[in-house]
């Protein structure tokens, strides 16, 4: 994996901010979503886009718009986030993904939750589709992005994550980098990583970071078999560790030894 160019950094701001785009074969959409990023009203520090292996104009789609070249010759999403979660030189890491269109202050949004919130290692937001028929895009992502977040929730014993519009402290990414399920490509990365980091860290839902989202996981009946059979293997990759019972149990020992932590010592009298 080479890095080939990079973004000048922004200044006035407390935290450095990577955004990061995993990309394969996705030239037209991440000129849009490259064009959407520069126009943000708060400027990212810089901007990797990893190639994971394609075949088209991808790379230079990259180049010409100033991002840092990251290739990552290995198959597989789970890969190709990997890396550029690696080379984020940022304390704050935004993930979406090239066929996604952020809204204008997207990246503001993210870095003044993060401020707001030091308490919290990662946000992660919901989405609207932007093609397909006008009438259904907002209600099928609703359904589509709800379904995910009933099914996985009980699994997990906490919010999911949504690779399409997340956000991460540099350090909690670290924590967990060496445990991910980086070289399985067959798995659903962002499912992967809410297992991993949310055992020790907590993850909040936010509003304000509104993304758009291709259509895509619908284009075919197989597309949608293939994202439901990797579902399930994310899950099961974790089991028996993760097991519910198993996992809710440690979650409610964790809380329960932060909130004897962070409570007042009692008064003690004269």
């Amino acid at each position: 994996m080479t890095q080939e160019s990079e973004v000048p950094a922004a200044s006035g701001t407390s935290n450095r901010v990577s955004v990061v785009i995993p990309a394969k074969d996705d030239s037209d959409s991440l000129a849009r979503c490259l064009a959407a990023l520069g126009a943000q009203t708060r400027p990212p520090d810089e901007i990797i886009v990893v190639d994971n292996g394609s075949s088209d104009a991808t790379p230079d789609v990259a180049a010409a718009a100033g991002a840092t070249l990251v290739r990552c010759p290995e198959p597989g999403i789970p890969a190709a986030s990997a890396a550029a979660y690696d080379h984020a030189t940022g304390e704050l890491i935004l993930r979406l993904d090239a066929d996604c269109v952020p809204s204008p202050r997207w990246v503001e949004a993210m870095a003044s939750a993060f401020e707001e919130r030091p308490d919290v290692a990662v946000f992660t937001g919901g989405a609207a589709f932007i093609d397909g028929p006008h009438w259904l895009r907002r209600p099928l992502a609703a359904v589509y992005l709800g379904a995910y977040a009933v099914v996985v929730t009980p699994a997990l014993g906490h919010l999911p994550l949504f690779g399409s519009n997340l956000a991460l402290r540099r350090d909690a990414w670290h924590d967990v980098r060496a445990t991910v399920h980086r070289h399985d490509g067959e798995i659903h990365d962002d499912l992967d990583l809410a297992f991993h980091i949310g055992e020790g860290h907590r993850i909040r839902f936010i509003r304000g970071a509104s993304m758009g989202m291709s259509m895509r996981p619908f284009s075919s009946a197989s597309s949608l078999v293939v994202r439901v059979r990797r579902g399930f293997r994310t899950v099961g990759v974790h089991w028996p560790r993760d097991f519910p019972p198993f996992r809710w149990l440690r979650l409610a020992v964790r809380a329960r030894g932060s909130a004897v932590r962070l409570s007042p010592a009692p008064a003690t009298r004269a």
